[in-house]
């Protein structure tokens, strides 16, 4: 007994209107979130301006006074160590 199977192609068909204007769409809508951030953006980087100027003392006179704070506390600590060392080991202090 011969038995053909006969297989039909199933093509699927798209209506090319929808899918144009689904992509037309996302454009659309990927260029409103774009104009959303950029405003956003804006809207941050004009107000860490205006904190940065109404500051008593600028950020780069923070940083240099925090560095001479840090200096002297490691220097401090390290003169403690030593001290220590020192009396620790019952060599004179110096």
């Amino acid at each position: 007994m011969n038995q053909h199977h006969h297989h039909s192609q199933r093509v699927i068909e798209i209506d090319t209107r929808l899918l144009k204007a689904g992509a037309v769409l996302t454009a659309a809508g990927a260029g409103v979130a774009c104009a959303g951030m950029a405003v956003a953006a804006f809207a941050l980087f004009t107000a860490g301006r205006r904190m940065i100027r109404d500051m008593d003392v600028p950020p780069s006179e923070q940083v240099a006074m925090k560095w001479r704070q840090g200096k002297e506390a490691s220097l401090a600590g390290m003169r403690a160590w030593q001290s220590a060392s020192d009396a620790h080991s019952g060599s004179p202090a110096r």
